[in-house]
């Protein structure tokens, strides 16, 4: 209770609530904007973050990542257009129920899910950390390597159809961090003479490249538009009450999404088709999803809302990330010298609790917001993409520049932007780079220390933690090639 408390204290600073409510709301509108989206938006303000204290940068950092999906179902239910990527399930039955007359009641649901899901997705994060703090000090440096490895591997198979693409971007991204000084004995690696690669490559010029830039490349050179929709009538709040009615569906979705959100690399896109398919399935009408059905649309929002509390468990508790946001925040933690694991909930249980009620809050906040602004919101979605792209594309640079006032650094961005630009038209993946490039440097620094005392295959597998991970990897690798053999079966019958 003494840390609780102390944790509220540490929250009931001026600058704290400033940047909750700049996170919050700030990630409402990203949210709504389509084509912004909030990795776009955490690549842009984390240079800014690490000159903050780290509990406002995180708290900032984390409104903007639990809050972007309220507002991107806004644009997604009024006029077909999901604000931001994970939205586009909610345009199944959320825009159908516009066309009939119930906008209100749709968004109402959407806030209403998202709300519930978010919630107690905090509530998994409260309980399930610790005990997964408990059982981190079994992990060796044997263990780390087998989880960041694993975290590799579910992050490649979770890209069904693009297994092999999604590997090669992976391996790309290891690549990436073994360029520049080689940690142990400091020598120069890929370099070939070039002074400038001599340090490699940071992780935020890269993550800006790659998702900032690369946004307002696209938006730059597509058809300039600037949507429109019909202002809401009735009150929200009124229809948000009505997600009641479909407590079933609500549970079972943010289940989804906890369950989803803690495994590394799979997400809220898993986690909504599961949702979506149970909600279904078990529906007494299955013919209205996909027209309008009330219980899609809270099946597709539950499941969303719950993965980014979920998703900072295995941070947390592990300090491994599981996508490219939570990746992002693990360098905010490395800035400042707070190193997430075990140590963390043993020396700063304080922080650990800031951040929950933090998470609690956001959700109050967000929820206050969209009652009494949905309607203003409706002006940002009008914003034209071509000025969109441009301003996207000034604090890109800005935040490039400010790292370490290299003209170099900004070079290094576009070219990751480009290079993201032509996996966006073909439609591949950049998440495996971040995330090989974060996972990679992990696997590095362990796999040394690891292999001390290891001189058979099988050493490396003599203590428990390590020998599940190691058939958990086997299993998983199987049962994709398993999957595919099947797929390939059955196309030829």
């Amino acid at each position: 209770m003494d840390m609780l408390l102390s944790g509220i204290g540490m929250l009931m600073h001026l600058d704290v609530m400033i940047a909750l409510l700049i996170g919050s709301v700030g990630g409402v509108i990203i949210g709504a904007i389509p084509g912004v989206g909030p990795a776009v938006a955490i690549a842009i303000l984390l240079p800014a973050t690490f000159s903050l204290p780290p509990l406002v940068g995180l708290v900032m950092l984390l409104g903007i990542y639990g809050s972007s999906m309220f507002g991107g179902s806004l644009p997604a239910i009024l006029i077909n257009t999901p604000g931001t990527a994970v939205n586009a399930l909610t345009t199944y039955d959320g825009h159908p129920m516009t066309k009939r007359g119930e906008a209100l009641k749709a968004l109402g649901l959407a806030y209403g899910a998202s709300f519930v899901s978010g919630i107690l997705s905090i509530l998994a994060l409260i309980l399930l950390s610790p005990v997964l703090a408990r059982i981190a000090p079994m992990f060796g440096s044997k263990e780390i390597f087998l989880a960041a490895l694993m975290g590799l591997v579910l992050v490649v198979i979770a890209h069904r159809g693009q297994t092999l693409a999604a590997g090669m971007l992976a391996g790309l991204g290891i690549f990436i961090g073994t360029i520049g000084l080689e940690p142990l004995k400091y020598t120069q690696r890929y370099t070939f003479g070039q002074d400038w690669l001599g340090s490699g490559f940071e992780l935020i010029v890269v993550v800006l490249g790659l998702f900032a830039l690369s946004q307002a490349f696209s938006l730059l050179t597509e058809p300039e538009t600037a949507p429109e929709a019909a202002p809401i009538k009735g009150s929200m709040a009124r229809a948000m009450t009505k997600v009641l009615g479909y407590k079933r569906v609500a549970a079972v979705g943010t289940g989804f999404g906890v369950l989803m959100g803690m495994v590394p690399g799979v997400g809220e896109f898993t986690a909504q088709f599961l949702s979506y398919t149970y909600a279904q399935k078990t529906s007494r009408t299955p013919e209205a999803f996909g027209k309008g059905s009330a219980e899609g649309l809270v099946a597709s929002e539950a499941a969303n809302n719950a993965v980014p509390a979920a998703a900072m468990i295995p941070l947390l508790a592990l300090g491994i990330p599981g996508e490219a946001l939570t990746a992002m925040m693990l360098s905010v933690f490395y800035v400042h010298n707070v190193i997430p694991g075990p140590q963390l909930f043993q020396g700063q249980l304080d922080f650990v609790y800031a951040l929950y009620v933090a998470m609690i809050l956001l959700n109050v906040i967000v929820v206050l917001f969209m009652i009494v602004s949905s309607n203003l919101l409706l002006r940002i979605i009008r914003i034209p993409t071509r000025f969109l792209g441009v301003m996207i594309l000034t604090l890109s640079f800005v935040g490039v520049y400010s790292l370490r006032n290299s003209v170099v650094d900004c070079a290094v961005a576009a070219g990751f932007g480009w290079f993201g630009l032509i996996l966006k038209r073909q439609n591949l993946p950049a998440v495996p780079i971040i995330l090989g490039l974060v996972l990679g440097g992990i696997m590095e620094t362990k796999f040394r220390p690891a292999m001390t005392r290891v001189e058979v295959l099988a050493d490396f597998f003599t203590r428990p933690v390590a020998a599940i991970l190691g058939l958990a990897i086997l299993c998983l690798v199987i049962g994709h090639f398993a999957a595919l053999y099947r797929e390939k079966e059955a196309g030829r019958t």
